[in-house]
This record gives structure tokens, sequence and C-alpha cells, in this order.
């Protein structure tokens, strides 16, 4: 196994440490991680807590993945985190384990999480996502696949995030944020579809303009949820795009 662990770097007995990683000068690496192949932890990171790390995931100094719950609920036993493959994990950037026994935070695959950002216990986060500094998520937070994530946005707890969805800067999220729409301010509310998400993801003018269509119903015509899920079953919304929309409200809980 060919493996390049610096001699200033501690590494815990019990450590599963695959093919091509490099571990930095004075990192810290806990007993009970998986540590995935062609991963980079650079100097004094720590990776710790009962953790998995797929492939090729780069974690840069002073970043602490796997730290415990902040959740005074804790009563003991070992959650986990379990992080894909090809993330990003910039400086002082922390990602924490769950909060009861068997649970897991999830981190998806090529994600980039920026400076001092944070992944709190019992998160789930898609792939293709983009953290910028200094934001945070609290407890349960979900952020699904390709959306983006503004400087120094906070994230109310159970709140969720739709695919393709944008957060302004300094947003403060209370409410969830559904799929293709930009949501600003404090608190946060939605503005008007992610054009430009949508745009850099390669959705046809179409498709955009029938997002748009939705936007109008749900957020200019005044109307309560079930009557505009009505009215935007009876246009003509691609059946994916319009089932990915339906699907996250009906899951909404805030």
């Amino acid at each position: 196994m060919s493996v390049n662990i610096h001699p200033t770097a501690i590494v815990e007995d019990g450590a599963h440490i695959c093919d091509n990683v490099t571990i930095g000068a004075y990192s810290y690496i806990g007993g009970m991680t998986t540590i995935g192949e062609e991963t980079v932890i650079h100097h004094h990171a720590t990776v710790s807590g009962k953790t998995t790390i797929g492939k090729g995931n780069i974690i840069h100094p002073y970043a602490y993945i796997g730290a415990p719950t902040h959740d005074l609920k804790y009563t003991g036993g070992d959650p986990e985190l379990k992080i894909g493959d090809y993330n990003v994990f910039r400086e002082y950037c922390t990602a924490h384990v769950a909060t009861k026994d068997g649970n897991c935070t999830v981190i998806g695959n090529n994600n980039v999480f920026l400076a001092y950002s944070h992944i709190a216990h019992d998160c789930v986060i898609g792939n293709g996502i983009v953290v910028s500094s200094l934001s945070a998520f609290g407890g349960h937070v979900r952020v699904d696949d390709f959306a983006n994530i503004g400087w120094n946005v906070g994230v109310h707890q159970f709140c969720a995030i739709g695919k393709y969805a944008m957060v302004g800067a300094k947003s403060k999220v209370v409410q969830d944020v559904p799929p293709y729409m930009l949501s600003d301010g404090i608190p946060s509310i939605v503005r008007c579809p992610n054009f430009v998400n949508l745009k850099r993801h390669n959705f046809s003018q179409e498709r955009i303009t029938q997002i748009k269509t939705i936007y109008k119903i749900f957020y200019m015509r005044g109307t309560n949820r079930s009557c505009a899920i009505d009215a935007i079953k009876s246009e003509n919304i691609d059946d994916d795009i319009l089932s990915e929309y339906t699907n996250f409200l009906s899951k909404s809980t805030r």
C-alpha cells in the first residue's frame, strides 16, 4: 500500500487508510476513521469520530471532519459521518457526526465547502453543491444536488434547500427553499428563478420558461399551496421539473 504519512502526523490504531492517501504534518486521524484512496489531508487537519471518507477528497489545513455533535441530546454511542468522493473542504471547515447512535450525517460527491463553513449533525448534503465561506447548516438540514449557498448564510435546523436553488449572501434561511429558485434576505424569501445556475447546467430556454411559470403561479398570484399545485399541473411543464417541484413541496414541513 502506497501511503504518504508525514512523520509528525498522528494516526491512531484502528484507522483504515486506503491506497495513495497523503496525510500532512501535524494532522490527526482518529481510530474509527476510514480514509478513501487518493484523499489528501493537509497539515494540521483533523479527521475523527466514526467517519468514512470516499475517494479523492481534499481536506485543507485546520479543517475538523468528524467532530462530535453540538446537540445536547447526545447520550453516547458512535454516530457517524459518511462522505462520498471528490469533495473539497477548505480551511477551518467543520463537519459533525450525527447525534444518535446508528445515525449518520451524509455528504455526497463533488461538493466544495469554502473556509469556515459548517455542516452540523444529521445533515444530508447532496452532490455538486458549493457552500461559500462562513455559511452554516443547522442540524438535520437537507441540501439537494447542485444548489449554491452564498457567503455567510445561516440555515435553520430542519430546513431543506432544493435542487439547483440558490441562497444569496448573508441570508437567514428559516423556511424551505424550493428547487430552481433563488432566495435572499433576512429572513430569506424566494425572489425569482435561479436563472444563472439553470443556464450553467444547460437548461434549455423552454425549460427555464416553464420554471418561470411555476414561480409566477406560486409567488405572484397570491393563491395557497394546494391551489398553486393544481394550477401548475394544468400547465405544459416537463414531467421531471413538475415532479421535482411537487415532490419537494409534499415533503416540506417548513
